[in-house]
């Protein structure tokens, strides 16, 4: 049993460890929770008895959609596995447990929803403990009046691929959700609460473990660059995949081996990381200020261990913070379908052009065709001379603002793609092949980014509230 004057598992770490007497052992155990974290790997990292677990649970990468309707991107009893996996594990070591960006976009609903999750692994398993809240939504007004004093700033080229105009007041209000990305000046703030658990809402992947680490007097260049590394698991391996990760930080260096014997960090591979998502792979931009990784340096141990040191963290006068933001811009249905006719290959995009003016005709609306030609060009711009001529694949979205005018629109437009006349047509029954009945496929309510920027001038106790909360189930129920 726990009781709140009992020492948390972030009080016992603060007070016992010491800097240059061991390396601190961080376990990560997944770089997105929720999608199955591999319990052999996993449980190879308790062994090693790590004195915190840490774990990164969402992204952005999966687009707006999770951001605007609210939704989390893992399945729900997975994430209630992968959940209660890392939580006994903590609690029977008595470390802290970290997670961030919960719920894979961290807004309130994702934060909630994580809770409840972690409540319910809590009570059936009979577990205490306290629990600090990191809640990352932005208050509107002040996003508003960022705006208005020139605080908001587009993301240029360096920072990320998209890059939205700044939002008008209406956009503002009118998104689903609006959430900012906090740092290590955030985590810390809340892990000074001693908590024994550390949920938080959109957060930098790094924050989740390199606050603990200069908490702990540790360098704050080694410390993000090692939660740089190790926050996507053995991915920095070769081969790269989801099994757990050990960093052992010292004050000069850390040391990474992935818990699966079959993964090497290599010199090669890990120094590789610094390119996954960067555009620059010598600079990494954080809240607090930036991460030099130019003068790094990576050693193997042995075949299986490499070693890192050298990387450089320049902080700046006032923190930037990444903000995101989502709207519903409709719903969406999709059509499916393959072409293996050569001539109509080679004339399908204007075919669309041309189908899509018909159906317009027929299905009056604000509806839009977007068409993804796989085979010529729906990854990545090809050569003519590259392009498939044997068959190509079509997956075409139908964007409206209900879900029955797109799903009307598809189903129309299908009918009069089937039966399109062209010169050298050799069938009049049909030139499309069909992999599911029906073809055209719901494809859930669609939402756009209006923001994806960056927030100057502004104090993070402005925008994250910090919560602690003591969860008290004694006995897990019969």
């Amino acid at each position: 049993m726990t009781h709140p004057t009992t020492p948390t598992a972030v009080s016992r770490l603060l007070d016992s460890h010491r800097m240059g007497q061991e390396r601190l052992r961080v376990l990560s155990a997944s770089g997105q929770l929720g999608f199955g974290i591999v319990q052999e790997s996993f449980e190879r990292g308790l062994e090693r008895k790590p004195h915190f677990i840490g774990c990164d649970m969402g992204s952005i990468d999966p687009g707006p959609f999770y951001l605007g309707s609210g939704q989390m991107a893992a399945p729900r009893d997975m994430v209630r596995r992968d959940l209660e996996m890392v939580l006994k594990a903590a609690r029977q070591l008595n470390v802290p447990l970290i997670i961030g960006s919960a719920g894979t976009a961290g807004a309130k609903p994702h934060l909630e929803d994580t809770l409840s999750l972690l409540k319910e692994v809590a009570e059936a398993n009979g577990l205490s403990f306290s629990v600090a809240i990191v809640l990352s939504d932005v208050p509107r007004n002040l996003l508003i009046q960022a705006i208005q004093h020139g605080h908001l700033k587009s993301l240029d080229e360096s920072g990320a691929s998209l890059n939205l105009p700044l939002p008008n007041e209406e956009q503002v209000m009118s998104a689903s959700h609006i959430v900012a990305q906090c740092g290590t000046h955030t985590f810390m703030k809340a892990l000074s609460q001693k908590p024994d658990v550390l949920i938080a809402g959109r957060s930098c992947d790094t924050a989740i473990f390199a606050a603990l680490p200069q908490m702990l007097g540790y360098d704050a260049g080694l410390s993000l660059h090692m939660a740089k590394i190790i926050e996507c698991t053995s991915l920095c391996c070769t081969p790269g995949g989801r099994d757990a990760i050990l960093a052992e930080l010292g004050e000069f260096d850390f040391f990474l081996e992935s818990m699966n014997p079959a993964a090497h960090a290599t010199p090669a591979s890990v120094a590789a990381h610094a390119l996954y998502e960067q555009s620059n792979p010598w600079i990494v931009e954080e809240p607090e200020g930036t991460l030099h990784l130019k003068q790094a340096s990576y050693l193997a141990l042995d075949s299986h261990r490499t070693q890192v040191s050298g990387a450089q963290f320049v902080p700046r006068s006032s923190p930037t913070l990444k903000v995101e933001g989502a709207s519903h811009a409709g719903a969406r249905a999709v059509l499916l379908a393959g072409v293996a006719d050569p001539t109509m290959i080679s004339i399908m995009p204007s075919a669309l052009l041309e189908v899509s003016e018909r159906v317009r005709k027929l299905v009056p609306g604000e509806w839009t065709m977007v068409p993804h030609l796989y085979g010529q060009g729906a990854v990545r711009q090809l050569a003519q001379a590259k392009r498939s001529l044997h068959e190509i694949g079509l997956v075409i979205e139908f964007l409206a603002p209900h879900a029955a005018m797109a799903k009307t629109a598809a189903a129309v437009f299908k009918q009069n793609l089937l039966h399109f006349g062209f010169a050298g047509r050799l069938t009049t029954g049909g030139n499309l092949a069909f992999a599911f009945t029906p073809s055209e496929i719901d494809a859930n309510e669609c939402y756009q980014f209006v923001l994806y920027h960056l927030l100057e001038g502004v104090s993070p106790e402005d925008v994250f509230g910090i919560e602690l909360h003591q969860w008290n189930f004694d006995e897990a129920p019969a």
